[in-house]
C-alpha cells in the first residue's frame, strides 16, 4: 500500500499528538522542562494565541509528526522553529524535512525573514536536518532551555534597507 503524507495546520484533535511525539524525544534524550510543559499542555495559549502556528505531519491520516512557528521575543527574529517531533516509528522516510520545508514556507508566507532554533549537538539528525534546510549556527543568544547547546538560524527573505 503506498503510504499518503500530508501536512495540515494543527486543530485540537491533534492536541494529544502534539504533546506526545515531543514528550517521546525530550524524555528519551534529556528532561522535561518548565518551558516545554508550558507550551506542550497549552499549545493554543502559549503558541497559537500568540500568533504562532503548528504543523502536523499526517501519514495514512495519522499524526506522525509536528512542528511548530513561535513569535520571537529576540528582535531579530520573528519566528523560532520549535517543538519538532517525528515518531521514531517513521523516521527516515523524509517526514522531517517535508515538515521542515513546510514549516518555514509558512514562516515566509506570514512575512518571516529570519528563523532561528534551539537544539543539542547530540540530536545528529536533527542538526543535519536543520543545515539541510539551509540552518547555519550561530553564537551568543540567551536560552531559557538547559539542554540547548547549540542555536542556528535561516534567513528567508533578503531585508530590504
Amino acid at each position: 500500500m503506498e503510504e499518503s503524507l500530508t501536512i495540515v495546520p494543527f486543530s485540537d484533535q491533534y492536541d494529544r499528538a502534539f504533546r506526545e511525539l515531543n514528550e517521546e524525544w525530550i524524555n528519551t534524550y534529556f528532561q522535561m522542562e518548565e518551558m516545554d510543559k508550558k507550551s506542550l499542555h497549552h499549545p493554543k495559549e502559549y503558541i497559537l494565541d500568540k500568533g504562532g502556528y503548528i504543523a502536523v505531519a499526517l501519514l495514512n491520516g495519522n499524526p506522525v509528526g509536528v512542528c511548530a512557528l513561535i513569535p520571537s521575543q529576540d528582535p531579530d527574529y520573528q519566528f523560532e522553529l520549535a517543538k519538532m517531533g517525528v515518531s521514531p516509528k517513521v523516521q527516515g522516510k523524509g517526514i522531517g524535512k517535508k515538515l521542515g520545508e513546510h514549516i518555514l514556507a509558512k514562516a515566509k508566507s506570514m512575512g518571516a525573514q529570519k528563523v532561528f532554533l534551539e537544539s543539542n549537538r547530540k540530536l545528529v539528525p536533527a542538526l543535519k536536518l536543520y543545515e539541510k534546510l539551509g540552518f547555519v549556527e550561530i553564537k551568543g543568544k540567551a536560552s531559557p532551555y538547559a539542554r540547548s547547546d547549540i542555536q542556528m538560524e535561516i534567513t528567508l527573505l533578503a531585508q530590504g534597507k
